[in-house]
C-alpha cells in the first residue's frame, strides 16, 4: 500500500474487531503528505503506510525449535503437557491475509509439540460474516506416583490378583502385586463458530463445541470400616450448541438466543473388589455410580433502551431446564441382601430441574456530577422431581431399616441493589449504595435468610499524581430460624448451624493508595479486612478474620529498561466449634492460613532493535496450622506448608529483520508439606489401602531454543 492509501474509502468496520482512534497529530501529518503529493507530483511508487489498520497481502510467521525438560513430573506436566523428561519439539506460528475487498483469514497453532496444543482458524469478509474454527488440548495430571494392586485399571471393573481378601494391609501381598498408577486425563475441545450481519442493524451468530474427556481420576470407597483408593474411570464427552440474533441501533439493543447442552457418559458404574475379608456374607465387591447422562436446555435474552439522554434502562434474561433419567443401578451386588430387597419403584430419577435467571437495571445521569443505578435481580432452581422411596442399603453389608427419600433442593432469591455515585469536585468523589438479599429454600434447616448490606467508597486527589480510595461495608444476614433436617434417616446436631445458612454480621474496609512520583515511576499499596461473627451458632463456624496486604511499583528506568514489582501477604484466621456427643460443643479448632507472594517483572532492549531480554520471578509461601481444643489435652497437628518459585528468562534476537531467534529459560521448584498424606504408604493403615500419593515435591528446568521466521 502505497503512501496516498489514506485518500482511499476504508473497509466496512468488523464489529468484532475493537475500533481504533488516531491523534489529531497523525491528521495533520497525513494532510500535509497529500498536500505536497499533490503540488509536487511526487513518485509514490516506494512509500510503504505503517499506520493503516488493514494491511493487505498475506503475511506469517512461522516458529521451530526445540526444547528439553530436566525432569519428569506429572504435576509440573498439569495443564502445561511438560510431563516428561526429555527433548520435544517446538512447532508453531501465524497466518494472516486480507484482501482489497474486506476478505480476512488468519491460522494460528501454538505448541503443536505439546499435549497442550492448540490450533484456530478464521475467516470472513469485514461487516458482513465470519467463520471461526479451533481445537486445543489440555492435559490434567493428578500424579504418577501412586501404586494399587487394581487390575483393570481404566475400565468398569477393577479386579485383584491371587492373595487377595486379607484381614487387613498388613498381611496383603503387596510387595508382588503393587503396580504404578498414572492418574490423569485429557481434555479436548472442538468448536465452530459464525456470524453474519444481516442488514443494517441485524447480527446472527452460531457456535458449537465439542469436548471430550478420557483418562482416569483418584477416587475411593468403602466397605463399612475398611476402604480403598482407586482410580475412577473417565470416559465423557459434551457437546454444546448455541445460536443467537442480535439487534442493534442508536437507542435500542436486543438479543435472543437459544442454547444447548448434552453430557454422556460412556461409562455408567464402576465395580471393583473389596481387599479385604467380608463383613457379612456376599459383600466381596462394592458398585459406584458415575456421573449420569444430563441435558439442559436455556432461553436467554436481553435489551437496552436508551429512554433519555441522561436515562438508559436494560433487562436481561435466561429460562432454562436441567434433565436426567439415566437407569438406576441395583440397590446391591451383594446377592444374600438382593433377595431379601424389594423392586426398586421405578427404574429412574426421571429428574427435572427448572431455573430462571433475570434482571432489571435502570441507569440515570440527573446532573454531570451524579450517577445513580438502580438493579432488581430474581435466580430460581425449582426442581420437580418427584419424590421416590428406596430401599436403604449400607456399603453392601446391611439393610437400614425403613426406607430413604431423594431431597428435590430448590431455591429462590431476591436481590435488590441501589447505590449513587457523585463527583463532588475535581478531587474528591463519593458513592454509596444498598443491597438486599433475600433467599427462600426447600429442604434446608433453615427456610428464609434475609441480608442487608450497606456500603460507602471515598475517593480523594490532594494532590497531583496521588489518589486515595477508601471503602466500607457492613451487612447483616438474618434467617427465619434453625431447624433439624427431619428428612434424613439420621438427623444433625440440633445445635449445628451451617455457615451458609447462619445468622452472620460482616464488616469490611478496603484503602487504596496509589502515587505517581514522576513519568517513570508510580507505586501503589493496599490493605483489605474482612470480619465474620457467627455469634449465635454454638455448633459451627464462630467467627473469620481475613486481612490483605499488598503493595505494587512500576519503574521505567529508561526507554529500554522498565520493571515492576508486587509483594502480597494474607492472614485468614477462623474458630469453629464441634461436638462429640451430640450435644453442646465440646471442642474447637482455631485455624490460620496465611499467603506470601512476590512477583518481579523486568524487559530490558539490551542492543536498540536487534535483542530484547527479560525475566519474570514468582515467589510463593503457604502455611497453614490448626490447633485443637477438647475437654482432654491434644497433640499439636503438624504445619501444612508449600513453597512454589518460580524465575523465567527470556530473550530474542533478531537476524534480520524477518529472522528472529528466542530463547528461555524456566526454572520451577514446589515444595510442599501436607501431614494428611505424607507418609501415607498403601500399607500404613490397616483398614485402608491408599494409593500412597505425597503432597508434590520437585524441581524442573525447561529450556527452549526456536528460530521464528517472518514472511
Amino acid at each position: 500500500m502505497n503512501g496516498l492509501a489514506v485518500l482511499h474509502k476504508p473497509p466496512p468496520p468488523n464489529p468484532e474487531v475493537t475500533m481504533r482512534t488516531y491523534s489529531p497529530l497523525f491528521l495533520l501529518i497525513a494532510l500535509g503528505v497529500m498536500s505536497t503529493a499533490a503540488s509536487a507530483q511526487a513518485d509514490t511508487r516506494d512509500w510503504t503506510c505503517k499506520s493503516c489498520p488493514y494491511p493487505k497481502g498475506a503475511t506469517a510467521v512461522v516458529e521451530l525449535g526445540v526444547g528439553y525438560v530436566s525432569g519428569g513430573d506429572v504435576r509440573f506436566g498439569d495443564y502445561t503437557g511438560l510431563d516428561k523428561k526429555g527433548a520435544f519439539a517446538l512447532v508453531g506460528g501465524e497466518l494472516n491475509y486480507r484482501g482489497d475487498t474486506g476478505y480476512y483469514a488468519s491460522l494460528l497453532a501454538n505448541d503443536l509439540g505439546l499435549d497442550s496444543r492448540s490450533l484456530s482458524a478464521q475467516s470472513g469478509r469485514d461487516g458482513i460474516y465470519g467463520l471461526r474454527l479451533g481445537y486445543s488440548e489440555i492435559p490434567r495430571h493428578f500424579g504418577d506416583d501412586g501404586m494399587s494392586p487394581f487390575i483393570g485399571i481404566g475400565s468398569s471393573v477393577l479386579t485383584l490378583p491371587a492373595g487377595f481378601p486379607s484381614s487387613g494391609t498388613a498381611t496383603m501381598p503387596l510387595a508382588s502385586t503393587l503396580r504404578p498408577v498414572d492418574l490423569g486425563l485429557s481434555a479436548k475441545r472442538f468448536e465452530l463458530g459464525a456470524s453474519l450481519v444481516g442488514g443494517e442493524n441485524w447480527t446472527y451468530r452460531l457456535q458449537v463445541r465439542h469436548d471430550t474427556r478420557d483418562g482416569t481420576r483418584p477416587s475411593s470407597a468403602s466397605f463399612y470400616a475398611t476402604a480403598a483408593q482407586f482410580a475412577l474411570p473417565v470416559d465423557q464427552v459434551t457437546d454444546q450448541f448455541e445460536v443467537s440474533v442480535a439487534y442493534a441501533s442508536r437507542a435500542l439493543q436486543l438479543n435472543l438466543g437459544y442454547q444447548a447442552s448434552r453430557f454422556s457418559n460412556g461409562l455408567e458404574s464402576l465395580t471393583w473388589t473389596s481387599p479385604f475379608w467380608t463383613v457379612t456374607p456376599g459383600a466381596t465387591r462394592g458398585q459406584l455410580a458415575l456421573a449420569p447422562d444430563n441435558q439442559f436446555h436455556q432461553v436467554t435474552g436481553s435489551a437496552g433502551y436508551q429512554v433519555l439522554p441522561n436515562v438508559r434502562a436494560s433487562a436481561d434474561f435466561a429460562i432454562g431446564r436441567m434433565t436426567q433419567d439415566a437407569a438406576y443401578l441395583a440397590s446391591t451386588l451383594n446377592p444374600v441382601l438382593a433377595a431379601s430387597l424389594p423392586a426398586l419403584g421405578r427404574s429412574s430419577l426421571d429428574g427435572r430441574v427448572d431455573t430462571f435467571n433475570g434482571s432489571v437495571k435502570l441507569s440515570a445521569t440527573p446532573t454531570d456530577k451524579l450517577r445513580v443505578n438502580a438493579i432488581y435481580a430474581r435466580d430460581v432452581r425449582d426442581n420437580r422431581t418427584a419424590v421416590g422411596t428406596y430401599p436403604a442399603v449400607s456399603t453392601d453389608i446391611f439393610v437400614w431399616p425403613g426406607t430413604r427419600t431423594n431431597q428435590p433442593y430448590s431455591f429462590w432469591q431476591d436481590r435488590f441493589k441501589l447505590n449513587a455515585d457523585f463527583r463532588a469536585s475535581d478531587t474528591m468523589r463519593l458513592a454509596a449504595g444498598a443491597e438486599q438479599d433475600n433467599r427462600k429454600r426447600s429442604y434446608q434447616e433453615v427456610v428464609d435468610t434475609r441480608e442487608t448490606t450497606l456500603w460507602g467508597r471515598f475517593g480523594l486527589q490532594p494532590r497531583e499524581g496521588l489518589n486515595l480510595a477508601l471503602k466500607v461495608a457492613h451487612a447483616d444476614r438474618r434467617n427465619s430460624g434453625d431447624g433439624t433436617s427431619i428428612w434424613l434417616d439420621n438427623p444433625e446436631n440440633p445445635a449445628l448451624r451451617k455457615y451458609n445458612l447462619a445468622s452472620r454480621q460482616r464488616d469490611s474496609a478496603n484503602l487504596r493508595a496509589d502515587f505517581t512520583l514522576n513519568e517513570k515511576i508510580s507505586f501503589g499499596v493496599s490493605a483489605e479486612y474482612a470480619a465474620d461473627d457467627y455469634s449465635a451458632s454454638a455448633v459451627g463456624l464462630n467467627s473469620a478474620r481475613n486481612l490483605n496486604l499488598t503493595a505494587d511499583m512500576a519503574w521505567a528506568f529508561s526507554e529500554r529498561t522498565r520493571m515492576s514489582v508486587f509483594v502480597t501477604g494474607e492472614r485468614i484466621r477462623s474458630l469453629q466449634s464441634g461436638s462429640q456427643s451430640f450435644a453442646a460443643a465440646d471442642w474447637s479448632a482455631n485455624s490460620t492460613d496465611r499467603f506470601e507472594i512476590l512477583g518481579l517483572s523486568v524487559k530490558h532492549a539490551a542492543i536498540v532493535d536487534k535483542l530484547d531480554i527479560g525475566a519474570d520471578l514468582t515467589v510463593s509461601r503457604s502455611h497453614s496450622d490448626v490447633v485443637l481444643t477438647t475437654v482432654i489435652p491434644e497433640p499439636t497437628l503438624p504445619t501444612q506448608k508449600t513453597a512454589v518459585d518460580s524465575l523465567k528468562l527470556y530473550a530474542t534476537y533478531k537476524l534480520k529483520d524477518n529472522i528472529s531467534l528466542t530463547g528461555s529459560w524456566w526454572h520451577e521448584r514446589y515444595d510442599a508439606q501436607d501431614w494428611q498424606v505424607d507418609g501415607l504408604m498403601p500399607a500404613t493403615v490397616v483398614n485402608l489401602l491408599a494409593l500412597g500419593q505425597p503432597a508434590p515435591n520437585y524441581r524442573v528446568n525447561v529450556v527452549r531454543l526456536a528460530l521464528r521466521y517472518r514472511f
